[in-house]
């Protein structure tokens, strides 16, 4: 599958390169966060794929080039440095020096910061979720008597926004006291970044004369959604990966590589059309995404394993896939 072509030379060479920076347990732990990252990004693959696929051709090139390289440098690199740096009052080039001469104490660091992404994260992907159980515009249910009921619900205005908002205050008298503030803060942010987001990509999907002049913008700003969605993502995997190993390099080269296999599953599914052959999946796939939301905001104040998560996340991936299959058979 040329899908896959890149990836599996991506792995080759991560894997090469983790053996000549740490040896025959920087090989192993690379593999493992390799695993570790694919089989906790499943439902993040199928909804990439619902998104992609109405982008243009430029901009699915762009997702699998430049989107790459903020997901693997950006997110697996960057990102724990500047949230280090934000955290500590150091400067990015101590702590880059940190994270490669004391990596004992720049995990501390990382480790400390736990609330806060997990607070942003969760946030922002449970508003992915109720937007997409809530949306009245479906035709297609999967847990019919549910979610019927649900998107009908959907009719009251920001009904999203008032559940999340109730729940992230809810959380502050379960957070420890001396994060609680800032729980709320980076919560709130997840909160906002998702409706800002989403305005701007409802702004932009105009119909008739003004469609032209917005595709262009509506492309970025649909890459931007799908960056900001693969980071929220991330997170827990960022978070998990320091429990595994304190090198950066090799978590960057593990985490980097399994978030190309990511992309190219995405690409897979877009070119494929799975998504309109397994009519479930992005049902199954928001699923996973409500369980994740809740897991990251439970890890807030107490440790969840990845292996859970992973689970739980490709549980409903398979079920829907197995619910698409029966669907199909009985529609024929």
């Amino acid at each position: 599958m040329r899908e896959f072509h890149f990836s599996n030379i991506c792995t080759v060479i991560g894997l090469i390169l983790a053996y000549m920076w740490a040896g025959l347990d920087g090989f192993i732990i690379a593999g493992l966060l390799i695993l570790m990252e694919v089989s906790l990004s499943f439902d993040n693959a199928v909804v990439n794929a619902t998104i992609l696929k109405k982008m243009s051709t430029v901009w699915r090139k762009r997702f699998m080039t430049w989107g790459i390289l903020i997901a693997v440098f950006g997110m697996r690199l960057v990102f724990p440095i500047v949230l280090v740096s934000l955290a500590t009052g150091l400067n990015m080039y101590d702590v880059t020096m940190l994270a490669f001469e004391d990596k004992e104490e720049y995990s501390r660091h990382v480790l400390a910061s736990n609330v806060e992404i997990s607070m942003f994260g969760g946030m922002f992907l449970l508003m992915v979720f109720l937007h997409f159980i809530f949306n009245e515009s479906k035709d297609i249910h999967w847990i019919g008597f549910i979610e019927r009921r649900l998107s009908a619900a959907g009719r009251l205005e920001s009904l999203e926004i008032i559940i999340s908002l109730a729940i992230l205050l809810g959380m502050q008298n379960i957070l420890p006291a001396e994060a609680a503030l800032s729980g709320l803060v980076s919560g709130m942010v997840g909160i906002l970044l998702y409706v800002f987001i989403n305005s701007v990509m409802a702004l932009f999907s105009m119909e008739g004369e003004d469609a032209a002049k917005s595709v262009a913008t509506s492309g970025f700003v649909g890459f931007m959604y799908l960056q900001l969605l693969d980071a929220s993502f991330s997170l827990d995997g960022v978070i998990g990966a320091f429990a595994i190993s304190k090198d950066v390099v090799i978590i960057m080269l593990g985490l980097g590589v399994g978030a190309i296999f990511v992309r190219s599953m995405t690409a897979f599914m877009v070119n494929k059309g799975t998504l309109d052959q397994y009519v479930f999946l992005e049902h199954g796939a928001h699923y996973g995404i409500g369980a994740l939301s809740i897991i990251m905001l439970i890890s807030s104040i107490h440790h969840v394993s990845e292996i859970i998560t992973g689970l739980v996340g490709l549980g409903f991936i398979l079920l829907s896939w197995w619910s698409s299959i029966i669907y199909n058979k009985n529609n024929k």
